[in-house]
């Protein structure tokens, strides 16, 4: 894939997930279990890398640190708009890189604020993603059942679709 095109769908993919507060984070539990739990987005432009924030004492960083294959899904029901990204994790502890995200709304999580000695970061490195974006809104979701129903093309009104977004693949 040219880097154009790699660049095209991680703009696509920004726009689909840019109002979606929580993302269901998924990570292999060392017992060899999926455990999915909600995590906020930190607030950057996705150029596919995601940024959470998370305790040093997180089961989430011993899973990492077993397997960091990851995945991370956004749901926008009223966008009738769902992404699925796939990706490798590691856990930065940078003061900089925290710096740079800190929001107030993480205080809420981190009583010590930015310097909280517990905190630190999830970067996921997107691979891949899968997306569903349907018409928006209740009557568009309906206009789409209605005309799948009566049409060939079910999916003439909704956009699905895999994308590879490691550079250079």
């Amino acid at each position: 894939m040219a880097e154009h095109d790699r660049q095209q769908h991680i703009k696509q993919l920004a726009g689909m997930i840019r109002d979606v507060d929580i993302a269901m984070f998924t990570t292999v539990g060392v017992d060899g279990r999926l455990y999915s739990r909600p995590l906020g987005t930190q607030e950057v432009e996705f150029d596919g890398d995601l940024w959470f924030a998370t305790e040093a004492d997180s089961p989430k960083v011993a899973e990492i640190a077993l397997n960091p294959r990851v995945n991370v899904s956004y749901s926008s029901p009223s966008g009738n708009t769902y992404v699925s990204v796939a990706g490798t994790a590691r856990i930065v502890d940078d003061r900089a890189k925290i710096e740079e995200l800190w929001s107030p709304a993480m205080k809420l999580f981190f009583p010590g604020g930015k310097d909280d000695p517990n905190l630190r970061l999830i970067h996921v490195s997107a691979e891949s993603a899968e997306y569903w974006d349907g018409p928006g809104g209740l009557l568009g979701s309906a206009l789409y059942f209605v005309l799948s129903a009566v049409t060939d093309d079910p999916g003439a009104l909704s956009d699905t679709g895999t994308v590879d977004l490691k550079p250079g693949a």
